[in-house]
């Protein structure tokens, strides 16, 4: 484990409801190429936070760089709606460059 990963793991343990904090130890975990680890952490956020747009990428562009097309779909869609809700056209444009690779 990283000294980077522990001192997230103990600031998330101070506030377990901060995204931004789930988000830094999903994005460590992806560093840290333990890619199940990765994505299980995006979609702890996802459920804690949906409205947390930056995690619908991370998470899809994972499952498709590990040929996951069938589990990133629904992730990405899903993302690009709560991109679109948000107002976010960049995270959308990302997300939908994303889903073209699916196609």
């Amino acid at each position: 484990m990283s000294d980077r990963l522990d001192a997230l793991e103990a600031m998330l343990a101070e506030d377990p409801s901060d995204p931004f904090t789930r988000y830094a130890i999903a994005m460590e975990l992806k560093g840290l190429e333990r890619k199940a680890d990765a994505q299980q952490a995006f979609r702890d956020l996802i459920d804690a936070a949906p409205d947390y747009v930056a995690s619908y990428y991370q998470l899809g562009r994972l499952l498709v760089d590990a040929g996951e097309d069938d589990d990133a779909r629904p992730v990405i869609e899903r993302g690009l709606a709560v991109a679109e809700r948000a107002g976010d056209a960049h995270a959308a444009s990302e997300l939908r460059d994303l889903l073209d690779e699916l196609l």
